[in-house]
């Protein structure tokens, strides 16, 4: 049950809000002055708060602001009248989730209520998501905090809580396989086995063996039975990375599988029942493939269930230097050298290449420069060093800007190590407006804080 703290100083107003949205199963707790809603929030605490933005004794932009303090992560919406939109609209660029007008329509409110708790569960999914990766698979930071990735990451959370079929699609080294292995340590199944399968190494002859297993004598050179990956992934989890690479032949016996989760071991014996769930990526788009007649059909759509589509880097720069930071501190730890990290100049050459093999030539590019650099950090000239460099062409000015503000946000974020006193004072911007330009490229002073 979430509970919802109201704040408004026309006690019929709270009664009326209290009435309805019990009626709907909230737990309310009500506040006539902005007083009794810090203690409320401080004592225990809420999921969500209304709270009217015209207090008679106070200034309900201020009691937001008091209230992120307790909880900087509370949503919050605005109560306001009609002639007080604009003052709302300040509220949001503040950190307000969204507003509502009164007289308001309750069916409207209730509305506003039900996305901003969804929203707030999904961000919560998305925080797990990142300890599970760091936690079970080592990486951190390594999803990024572009606005596209944290859409994704979203989209695994809700995936996870499924047991339906996931196709993973996204060119070579954007990190398929890591979202695979998210998904499954998020999902019922993370204590069973994850069984990860190469389509496009396993020669055609040996397929049917290596997923079905075999008998003894099923052909030459088969001494003993030999349990198939399919059998291993009982309880938990199968990934079929490369799927497009899998012979026409086998993508008839994989759909039955699919369809009646069972199957028979090469050269006979019992049918094998298998429980699994089943993720397959490709870096091709599948649907050419089967125009081209390369991919059946009916597979097709068998594994097309839930469709993630990983972005590649190149459309999300803003994650290159967090990245690049990720990869850099992973190899110093190898390292014997001490390197303070990389030249603005060897950032701003990471942020103008449009990086083909993604976060694996990212990462193969910084993993060169550390072992290269002779001097205690890493400059332009290493980055990317033996291959020839071409940016991306004139942009419209537009995207020149946001690239800009990007990479400089970022470098002023690592100059200051996320203090936004210093920031403020460096940059000569605003504090308020330093917080927009931050929250616009979804950067965290806190991940830069050592």
């Amino acid at each position: 049950m979430s509970r919802i703290l109201v704040v408004d100083d026309d006690r019929n107003v709270l009664k009326v809000i209290r009435m309805r949205l019990e009626a709907e199963g909230f737990q309310i707790v009500t506040a006539p002055n902005a007083e009794k809603a810090v203690a409320e929030a401080a004592a225990e605490p809420f999921d969500l708060a209304l709270v009217d933005l015209k207090l008679s004794e106070e200034d309900g932009i201020q009691l937001m602001e008091a209230l992120h303090q307790i909880n900087a992560e509370l949503p919050i919406i605005i109560l306001t009248a009609y002639g007080t939109i604009q003052s709302a609209v300040e509220a949001m660029s503040k950190g307000a989730h969204s507003y509502i007008t009164k007289p308001f329509d309750y069916r409207e409110l209730l509305l506003q209520i039900n996305n901003c708790l969804e929203k707030r569960r999904l961000s919560n999914e998305v925080k797990r998501l990142k300890n599970l990766v760091e936690s079970h698979l080592g990486f951190e930071n390594i999803i990024g905090k572009s606005e596209t990735m944290q859409d994704l990451l979203a989209q695994v959370a809700q995936a996870a809580r499924t047991d339906s079929n996931v196709y993973i699609e996204g060119e070579s080294g954007t990190g398929k396989e890591l979202i695979a292995r998210t998904l499954h340590v998020a999902s019922a199944r993370k204590d069973g086995p994850l069984v990860a399968i190469n389509c496009a190494a396993i020669p055609e002859n040996l397929f049917e063996s290596e997923l079905f297993g075999h008998k003894k004598g099923a052909f030459t050179g088969a001494s003993q039975n030999k349990e198939g990956l399919l059998a291993q992934a009982d309880g938990g989890t199968f990934f079929l990375d490369e799927i497009s690479e899998m012979p026409l032949s086998m993508q008839a016996k994989l759909l039955r599988v699919l369809q009646e989760k069972e199957f028979y071991p090469l050269g006979g014996g019992a049918i094998r029942k298998v429980d699994a769930r089943f993720i397959a990526t490709s870096n091709r788009i599948l649907k050419e493939s089967v125009e081209k007649g390369e991919f059946r059909e009916d597979l097709f759509y068998r594994i097309h269930v839930i469709v993630l589509k990983i972005p590649p880097l190149r459309e999300r720069k803003e994650d290159i230097p967090l990245l690049a930071k990720f990869f850099f501190n992973k190899n110093m730890k190898k390292s014997e050298k001490k390197i303070k990290g990389f030249t603005p100049a060897a950032l701003q050459k990471m942020m103008l290449y449009a990086w083909p093999g993604n976060v694996r030539e990212l990462e193969n590019a910084v993993e060169g420069a550390v072992a290269m650099t002779t001097q205690d950090i890493i400059t332009e000239d290493l980055i990317l060093k033996g291959r020839p460099f071409e940016d991306e062409g004139l942009k419209s000015f537009k995207s020149a800007k946001s690239d800009f503000e990007k990479l400089y946000l970022v470098q002023l974020m690592e100059l200051t190590l996320g203090n936004i006193s210093k920031a403020s004072e460096l940059s000569g911007k605003y504090r308020a407006d330093l917080y927009d330009l931050l929250k616009k490229y979804n950067l965290d002073p806190a991940d830069f804080r050592r």
